[in-house]
């Protein structure tokens, strides 16, 4: 459905749910909602990407399919991110290409690998990928050093320039000013409500109700695993790049040591993290959620997946002939994961997070509380 037409449908749920407010203590959505009369495309677009899918007002709702209202925020608000994602991606016809979840994925994945093999025919030495590599530098005999950092940090730019320009171009459609990407105390609070993955604690206590009806932090966790070992991976990158460049220290690097120790724990929490996900993905409710973000979601989780897994694979395997071509595949696998960084599941924590940050500055300047924790406390339950 174009995005026009998605508005329209919002517009009428959302004024439902204005007019009914059941669920207005359940996350930041609501306060959201309540404070506007109408809904633009730009106010849709920020409620939907402040919505973190917690699904607790679709089981709570008396208007919800099939009461002749068709009240399903979920499903709506899940299909309006995903036609951000492709409005204000450039290029669309990339958007289109590489947001096709497991299929854009696997193609992306092969083409990357082939990509990187080329690369070592053109500038390496071809049957170095299956002797045996050992000592420091090994990794960059079968692939030298340029050849592999140039392309990436190309790659790398590129996925930046884009990413940024999105994220402008959602900020600006949303009625926000430029000037309010450096207001500290709501840049702080929505760091600490993303750190804290705040709203996957869902509309009741006992967490989001997900994968079914029943309340569980499940989701929570497995979202804090993908995060934080991602951010123990780039961590781990980071100080090998100090090593190597600023300290001479080549990889690769022993067990012990920072890079490896962050490098693996990153990578286990990936591999557990998206693997769990997935499976609370393939068990869910349908109902809730459009299909083209299901599509994307698994997409993303399958090349976080591969990623974590074969770099697993290149620790385990980096003394065996096997390090090679195990390492050409891990490498191919990064680039696609960065090519459909723009396009895919990965962008909507900067989305999110610029709806956080709005929702800070737009209570500060109304006067409004915070959303209360859960429905219990906002009732005043013993059982908080």
């Amino acid at each position: 459905m174009p995005l026009a037409d998605l508005v329209r449908e919002a517009d009428r749920q959302l004024t439902i749910c204005n007019a009914c407010r059941y669920c207005e203590e359940y996350c930041a959505v609501f306060p959201a909602l309540e404070r506007r009369t109408t809904f633009g495309e730009g106010d849709v677009a920020y409620i939907a990407n402040l919505c973190h899918d917690c699904r607790a007002c679709y089981y709570a709702c008396m208007y919800a399919p099939p009461h002749e209202f068709a009240v399903n925020l979920p499903l709506m608000l899940s299909a309006v991110r995903v036609a951000t994602y492709d409005a204000y991606a450039w290029p669309s016809l990339l958007s289109r290409l590489l947001g096709n979840g497991v299929r854009s994925t696997v193609a992306a994945t092969v083409v990357g690998t082939c990509a990187v093999l080329g690369l070592v025919f053109a500038f390496g030495e071809p049957s170095r990928m299956l002797v045996a590599q050992t000592g420091p530098g090994s990794f960059y005999r079968v692939l030298p050093y340029l050849a592999m950092a140039v392309p990436f940090l190309v790659l790398t730019a590129y996925v930046l320039a884009i990413m940024i320009g999105s994220g402008l171009r959602f900020w600006r459609k949303t009625g926000a000013r430029l000037g309010d990407l450096v207001d500290g105390r709501s840049v702080i609070e929505a760091t600490r409500d993303a750190l804290d993955l705040r709203y996957l604690r869902g509309g009741e206590a006992d967490g989001c109700y997900y994968p079914t009806d029943e309340a569980s932090h499940s989701r929570r966790w497995l979202h804090a695993a993908v995060f934080y070992g991602f951010m123990s991976a780039f961590a781990a990158t980071t100080i090998a790049a100090f090593m190597q460049e600023f300290l001479g220290l080549m990889p690769p690097y022993p067990l012990y040591s920072p890079p490896v120790v962050l490098g693996s724990a990153g990578g286990v929490a990936m591999i557990v993290g998206s693997g769990g996900l997935m499976w609370l993905k393939w068990r869910s409710d349908v109902r809730p959620a459009a299909h083209r973000m299901l599509s994307r979601d698994y997409g993303f989780l399958v090349a976080l997946n591969f990623v974590s897994t074969t770099g697993m694979l290149v620790l385990g395997l980096r003394a065996t002939p096997a390090m090679g071509t195990v390492l050409i595949v891990h490498l191919g696998a990064i680039a696609a994961l960065f090519l459909m960084m723009p396009y895919g599941k990965f962008v909507h924590f900067m989305y999110r997070y610029a709806a956080l940050v709005q929702d800070k500055i737009e209570r500060r300047r109304d006067g409004s509380s915070e959303p209360a924790a859960s429905a219990r406390e906002a009732l005043g339950s013993p059982l908080t």
